[in-house]
This record gives structure tokens, sequence and C-alpha cells, in this order.
């Protein structure tokens, strides 16, 4: 059984834990590999959990534990559904709806950039024809990023668009077609 050594001290999303080289990044928590720096993923108190005498690696964990009533709350690495909201030339915007199987309960806002979109031919993306204002992506947190935002990737199988209204809607008459994009399989 893990001993906690709690602290009261009270952190927030970005704040750094201390050096990578003297802790381990627990829950809420995570490891810039370009600082090696242990930042806080999320609000809450900060906890140092002691390694076992038996781990090789001697460095103690930090984590950080949100208080339940905020909800779900993105982390690096956590697989989101996010509904696109604005599609720039070089990045698009979305509002981060679900976190794993668990809906947010406060706003949060994620970054889909060039470069994060899809795995090969990076140089070739067209954000306009990737995404379009109220598209439903699921995406992959890569980082807190900056201040406002969570940056996002669909560069995966598994991942992007999952649901978007077509481009092709119109009326003809009483013949009306149906809004909704439909999925193609890739792989038959």
């Amino acid at each position: 059984m893990k001993e906690r050594e709690e602290a009261e001290e009270l952190v927030t999303p970005g704040e750094v834990l201390g050096k990578g080289s003297q802790l381990k990044a627990g829950r809420g928590a995570y490891l810039s590999s370009q600082s090696d720096t242990v930042y806080a993923s999320l609000t809450g108190r900060r906890s140092l959990i002691p390694p076992s005498p038996l781990s090789s690696d001697q460095r103690p964990t930090v984590e950080v534990t949100g208080h339940s009533a905020h909800g779900a709350i993105p982390e690096p690495g956590s697989i989101v559904i996010a509904r696109v909201t604005k599609v720039m030339a070089r990045m698009a915007s979305a509002d981060i709806m679900c976190v794993g199987p668990k809906s947010v309960r406060e706003k949060f806002t994620g970054t889909i950039r060039q470069q994060d979109v899809r795995a090969t031919e990076i140089d070739k993306v067209n954000m306009h024809l990737s995404f379009r204002p109220g598209d439903i992506v699921r995406a992959l947190v890569l980082s807190l990023g900056d201040a406002r935002a969570y940056y996002l990737s669909t560069a995966k199988n598994e991942l992007g668009v999952v649901s978007a209204e077509s481009a092709a809607v119109c009326n003809y008459g009483s013949n009306e077609l149906d809004g909704d994009a439909v999925s193609i399989d890739w792989t038959n």
C-alpha cells in the first residue's frame, strides 16, 4: 500500500511541480521532455507518493488530486470528443465536450494545428478541407498548449472527424437531401 505525503499546496494547470530528475509525474501531472520539468495538468492539491523500497527508480511520484465537483479534466494522453468552432488556414479551434467517457462541466478549448491533423504529408493538409465548424472530432490531448487552449491531435487512424454535416445540402421541392455526411470505410 502506498503512503501519501500530503501537502496543503493548491496548484493550477501549468504550474511547475519540480524537475523530472527528482520526481516522477503521476495522475494530474505531466513531464515536459523539452525542459525536463513536471507540470500540473489540473487544479487541485499536490501530493507526493514515496517510491516502493523494491523499485529501482527511487524518485517520489507527484500527483495532483482535483476536487470531484470539477468533473472531467483533459490531461495529456487523454482521448477527447470536441466540437470544431472555428477553422483557420493553419489551425482549427474546438470546444472539448468529453474526456474519455465523461462529459466536462466547464469550458475547455482545444487547438488542432496543421501539423497535428495527420501523420503523413503534413505540408499538404488543407484545414478547410479537413474540418468545418460544427464537426465532432475524436482527438488525443498532446499538451496543455498555451494559456488558452489544449493542443489536440487527430493524427492516428482511430482519431478524426466522427460526425459532420455535408456541404452538399440542398432542397429540390419536396425531395430534401439529408445534411449528414456518410462515413467511408477506407479499409475495404
